[in-house]
């Protein structure tokens, strides 16, 4: 599991949005401080969970992104074209797969719905009141009543909220209902729709009452359940259960989740000793072994104890030669965790954050002797996902062990680029160039690099020819 930095969206588990912003479900609407979490065996488990989803509304799951964002609010929404982001608040907030299941439908029916698509020209629309009411406002100060034309001008982001408003109450009704259709038509019950609507956020109902019209960005709970009640109790599948598959697969997730994000005392609490079953010993393990998010002591001979258990018993399972292998990686037993992360990638070949864990384990015991592994690993990685940062932060750290400046300093370019940091990824691309043969993939892709920089950055810095 690995955690990195990403761009906050509002969801529409908060019934009420701030007066200030323009959020939605499907809406981009900005802020800092949220973190991606990269974890193989969660995204599979929601890739899983959501195919059917994407079939049943003739959507190309290829098309579809899920990124699990490191936040304990119960929240979901789409964004970024359709990339579906789900909180790990959310998760494990979620009794049963069927309750998770059913707010991945509900998202799905974003998607399908084009509300992300829609919601700029919703803004646009709904900012046109507001405009008119500053005009109006400027007028009146330009009378001689100052004080009548302020009101108007800082009532007009009530007005432009207000309009937006009624946008997003119709996404959210018709994400419902679009949702529920999908799951029906994918042989899974509604129920969770309901019962997660009506534990997590009917309680807010009250205070979201008593809230001015114009902040409150989706119906309320009571109105979406009953919308919801008839047409899912009254469907063909509303009696089916979670297959014993889905309750594994949630079983280990939420196991997961909590040794690496609660405190050792909860997630004992949680999974104490005398529960003897795999998800148990998993998050103990995790808990055990100090690697969480939670600053712990680590307690090696324990969490090996419990992790050595599971891949005895179930040697064929990726995700627990993974766990030995970042145990044993992050208490600084280099050699040892080679052992298990090869053999996860043995069980899963191809998987780019099994070759990173890799291609880190063998630089870290070998260093210079392993270089040309580790790269090949992670030329693979980083075709694969070009946007994952540390992938390439590795992958500098690989070229430069053998001496190959040019590539190193490209591949810091192409880190800097991928988080933002344009300047940074124009002056390790301009060195790059400098370093690699003139004509070369790699020297024109850092040319390509320091030209959208200056796109970018709207100013002719990046278009300096190659010295």
């Amino acid at each position: 599991m690995r955690i990195g930095a990403a761009a906050k969206r509002f969801f529409a588990a908060p019934l009420i949005a701030a007066a200030t912003a323009f959020a939605a479900c499907a809406a981009p609407a900005s802020a800092q401080g949220m973190s991606v979490i990269r974890d193989v065996e969660i995204e599979e488990t929601l890739d899983v969970y959501t195919r059917p989803l994407l079939d049943a509304a003739n959507i190309d799951p290829s098309r579809v992104r899920l990124v699990l964002i490191g936040d304990a609010s119960v929240n979901a929404f789409v964004a970024e074209g359709e990339r579906i982001h789900v909180h790990t608040g959310l998760i494990m907030r979620a009794r049963n797969p069927n309750e998770l299941i059913g707010v991945l439908a509900h998202e799905t029916g974003h998607i399908s719905g084009g509300h992300l698509a829609r919601s700029n020209e919703a803004i646009n629309r709904s900012m046109r009141p507001a405009l008119i009411a500053i005009g109006l406002g400027i007028l009146a100060i330009a009378s001689g009543a100052p004080d009548a034309g302020a009101a108007i001008i800082s009532g007009s982001g009530q007005f432009a909220q207000g309009n937006f408003v009624r946008y997003t109450n119709t996404w959210e009704a018709s994400a419902d209902q679009a949702g529920a259709d999908f799951l029906e038509r994918s042989g899974q019950s509604g129920r969770g729709l309901i019962t997660f609507f009506n534990r997590e956020f009917r309680p807010y109902e009250f205070a979201a009452r008593r809230a001015p019209a114009w902040v409150v960005t989706h119906p309320f709970t009571s109105d979406r359940i009953e919308a919801l009640r008839e047409r899912v109790e009254n469907a063909a599948h509303y009696d089916a259960v979670d297959t014993p598959e889905n309750i594994r697969r949630f079983e280990f997730m939420q196991a997961k989740l909590v040794g690496f994000i609660e405190p050792l005392s909860r997630t004992l609490q949680l999974y104490p000793p005398s529960n003897t079953s795999q998800p148990a010993r998993y998050a103990r393990a995790i808990a055990y072994c100090g690697c969480g998010i939670q600053s712990r002591v680590p307690d090696l001979p324990r969490a090996l104890a419990e992790i050595s258990s599971l891949t005895q018993e179930d040697p064929t399972n990726p995700f627990f030669h993974e766990l030995q292998g970042q145990i044993l990686f992050e208490n600084r037993r280099f050699e040892d965790s080679i052992v298990h992360h090869r053999r996860s990638l043995e069980l899963r070949p191809r998987t780019p954050l099994f070759e990173i864990n890799l291609a880190r384990a063998l630089i870290a015991a070998d260093g210079r002797e392993a270089a040309d592994e580790a790269i090949g690993l992670l030329e693979h990685a980083t075709h694969a996902e070009p946007d994952n940062a540390f992938a390439w932060t590795e992958r500098a750290a690989a070229h430069d062990l053998r001496g190959e400046d040019g590539m190193a300093r490209l591949s810091s370019a192409e880190r800097a680029y991928v988080i933002g940091d344009y300047g940074g990824a124009r002056n390790f691309a301009e060195r790059a160039r400098r370093s690699l043969e003139q004509g070369s993939v790699a020297w024109q892709r850092a040319t390509d690099i320091v030209a959208s920089v200056q796109n970018i950055m709207g100013d002719d810095r990046g278009r300096r020819p190659p010295s």
